[in-house]
């Protein structure tokens, strides 16, 4: 029997370059070695968290599934399906949750950057803890942080527990999450004296696990940061989001350490392009001539050829849609697979995409 592996990608808007290399670019390459028992969804529940429109969050179902299936992840070889079509992942959701600690969740550090934006507290400090405590307990009622939030590691181990899935390849930002999902499974064996859950693990084919920064100087990307480069981008967005870049004035002397912005655009220069324009722009770094401008104009380049770009996007994208008009043969390899659990429910989601065409 093959081992499980099991991931999604919430339904929060298009994909960007982070979910492709923390993600995506893991999930087609495991469906293709034909070694692994594939289950991938789409995580609506988990979506909700951000409270969204309900028309938005199922016009997003349906771009996250166009996009799967335009990276490359293939139905009949892959199980493919939408996390709340899945009953049985609400009803566990809430029996684990009595066994999971709210200090436990609080300490996450998911939570805590989260929970700062939705409560305004802007910069970090060594009393953040006791900050965001005291504001959520608070009497404010214009601030508030959704306790879905706070159990957010809770609904990701019940995805992974439930498929009894072996590998979980996840980006660098929800290895702590995968650490909890190890603890509950522990607990819950250890609480009712059984050995039924294993203990999931990071699969990154021997790669440490990627964290692609974002564009705006700091921290990784994000849809809610605003500061993604999608993989649907049309060339003159991804040229002008580019430009916009943060940097410094560039280095004063050879071999100078490089500012966090500067660094981020060379991380995402590494991951996109050849290594002779790595060594390239590196190189004028550190013997100080280079010009950013360059830098940003030759990035956009690269990019759009690059074997992960979504070429001609909106065509490709509005092409992938249209197959979905034809759902029966996905249905029948489907259902073959008589191990995934979800199989069955998966004629839902091809009957939802085949609805909106």
């Amino acid at each position: 029997m093959k081992d499980i592996v099991l991931s999604g990608i919430r339904a929060t808007g298009q994909l960007h370059l982070g979910n492709y290399f923390g993600a995506l670019r893991n999930f087609v390459k495991m469906q293709e070695e034909g070694n692994y028992d594939a289950n991938y969804f789409i995580a609506d529940l988990h979506a909700l968290t951000t409270a969204p429109d309900p028309n938005v969050l199922h016009a997003n179902v349906k771009s996250i599934l166009a996009e799967y299936l335009a990276a490359g992840l293939d139905p009949e070889k892959s199980t493919i399906f939408v996390q709340s079509d899945v009953p049985e992942i609400s009803e566990m959701y809430l029996l684990l949750n009595m066994h999971v600690g709210i200090g436990e969740l609080m300490r996450t550090a998911s939570f805590k950057d989260k929970a700062r934006k939705q409560l305004g507290i802007t910069t970090a400090s060594s009393d953040e803890d006791e900050t965001i405590e005291k504001e959520i307990i608070g009497n404010n009622s214009n601030k508030r942080v959704n306790a879905g939030l706070l159990t957010y590691p809770t609904l990701m181990a019940v995805d992974i527990l439930i498929q009894h899935a072996k590998y979980v390849p996840v980006g660098k930002d929800q290895e702590q999450h995968l650490e909890l999902t190890r603890r509950f499974a522990r607990r819950f064996n250890s609480f009712y004296g059984v050995d039924y859950f294993q203990e999931p693990q990071n699969f990154n084919f021997g790669s440490n696990p990627i964290k692609v920064p974002g564009l705006d100087g700091s921290g990784k990307m994000g849809k809610s940061e605003g500061n993604c480069i999608y993989l649907r981008d049309e060339d003159k967005v991804l040229r002008k989001k580019v430009m916009r870049a943060v940097t410094d004035e560039g280095p004063k002397e050879p071999n100078s350490p490089m500012c966090e912005p500067v660094k981020n655009l060379f991380t995402i220069l590494e991951l996109v392009s050849t290594p002779d324009k790595v060594a390239f722009f590196t190189e004028a770094y550190n013997n100080c001539s280079i010009r950013y401008g360059d830098l940003k104009r030759k990035l956009p380049k690269t990019y759009s050829k690059s074997p992960l770009r979504f070429a001609n996007a909106s065509k490709r994208l509005k092409a992938t849609t249209s197959i979905c008009t034809k759902p029966l043969r996905w249905v029948l390899s489907v259902l073959a697979n008589a191990q995934a659990k979800p199989c069955a429910r998966c004629v839902k989601l091809w009957a939802f995409a085949n609805s909106k065409n």
